[in-house]
């Protein structure tokens, strides 16, 4: 994204891979840029794509019916999932005059759940994607990539139902 808020900012790129069975399928792996109406602006010091990058990039509405189509019969995980629907739900409305109605896990929303049940106290950072995966032992992952970003909110989602001791996730996410 170029700002975090849609009012701001538009969707740059999107990235996801598909968990099936509590594993993660490289395989499905897509990052697909995003064509936006204007310069990326300051915003690619934290992201590093760009304008130049955009030359062969697709409508953002083509964008969204590829992960649309990816995510048939699936459930969205995201970290923080209110800024990233946010934006495709803008996108949504104007391809296809609804928002994404889809079922969202959000990571951000279980890890926040969780600290509350312990009575753990939630720090500054705690809650960022890198401050969940710290506290599994997950490695570090570099952020702001659309790609790399779901692979790793893919691998805190796994990390998490694996150390809940219940079903997995991943297996309950399957199609």
């Amino acid at each position: 994204m170029s700002a975090l808020d849609p009012a701001d900012g538009e969707l740059l790129s999107l990235g996801w891979v598909a968990i099936d069975g509590g594993a993660i399928h490289l395989d499905s792996a897509r990052h697909i840029l995003a064509r936006p109406r204007q310069s990326v602006g300051q915003s690619a010091a934290i992201h590093n794509l760009r304008d130049c990058e955009f030359d062969s990039a697709q409508d953002p509405g083509e964008v969204l019916d590829a992960l649309l189509q990816a995510a048939q019969g699936r459930a969205l995980v995201f970290h923080n999932a209110r800024l990233d629907l946010a934006f495709l739900d803008e996108i949504a409305r104007e391809r296809h005059g609804a928002p994404l109605l889809m079922p969202v896990v959000d990571t951000l929303l279980l890890e926040e759940a969780l600290m509350r049940r312990r009575d753990q106290p939630i720090r500054q950072g705690d809650l960022r994607l890198q401050g969940c995966r710290d506290r599994y032992g997950l490695p570090r992952a570099a952020a702001h990539n659309a790609l790399v970003d779901a692979l790793a909110t893919a691998e805190l989602l796994l990390a998490h139902a694996t150390h809940r001791g219940g079903p997995s996730l991943g297996a309950l996410l399957a199609p």
